[in-house]
């Protein structure tokens, strides 16, 4: 088959629950984070993940992300991998949108208005753009404007962000990375790239299905 690069937002954190924007802050799970990255683990050792025994497993290493990996029962094989980290929030960490409305910049949209004395949205596209190629290179898995499908033996798991994996999905559908706006994305949400017809696709998205009984 298709490599498939399968991606898992972190658990609950206190600042992602309350809406705060968290970007390299190092704010750990709650326990209903941690609750979550269970669950996501106990549905990935069944069929037909089966444990996804043949994936290249990555990791941000911010704790969130790097924690959740671990409970889901994949931190012994995990490689930290820094692009994964979330979008440098600059000024605005540890805010939410409505106090930044309200307070700095009425009618404020991140993904046009951008952070002040953060990263820029084209700075975190770079990022991805780089860490995909760097997976073509390594894993047989081409870069989003690659029209040719190749096959690889190997599934790619990635535990990181909201905003980044939003960016990265846009990025492997050869899109702005404005578009990432588009892909609502919660906390311990299961989500598959893959392939149709030759070109990269989104198989799964913003799969909640595991939390519904933990």
């Amino acid at each position: 088959m298709p490599a498939r690069i399968v991606l898992v937002r972190h658990g609950e954190t206190e600042w992602s629950a309350t809406g705060r924007h968290t970007g390299r802050t190092d704010i750990p799970l709650t326990e209903e984070g941690r609750a979550m990255a269970r669950a996501l683990g106990a549905r990935l050792a069944k069929a037909p993940w089966n444990g996804l025994p043949d994936a290249v497993v990555y990791t941000s290493p911010l704790s969130r992300a790097r924690e959740t990996c671990e409970l889901a029962g994949f931190g012994d094989r995990a490689v930290d991998r820094p692009e994964l980290m979330e979008w440098d929030y600059g000024q605005y960490e540890g805010r939410t949108g409505q106090d930044i409305r309200a307070t700095d910049h009425p009618g404020w949209l991140i993904w046009r208005d951008g952070v002040p004395g953060g990263e820029k949205l084209s700075d975190v596209a770079n990022r991805v753009d780089a860490f995909i190629a760097g997976l073509n290179e390594e894993h047989g898995v081409p870069h989003p404007d690659t029209t040719t499908m190749h096959c690889a033996d190997r599934d790619v798991l990635l535990f990181a962000h909201g905003h980044l994996l939003r960016i990265l999905t846009a990025r492997w559908l050869g899109l702005a990375p404005e578009y990432a706006q588009r892909f609502k994305l919660g906390t311990a949400a299961l989500s598959v790239l893959s392939w149709e017809y030759g070109l990269p696709a989104v198989e799964v998205w913003n799969d909640l299905s595991h939390l519904d009984a933990h």
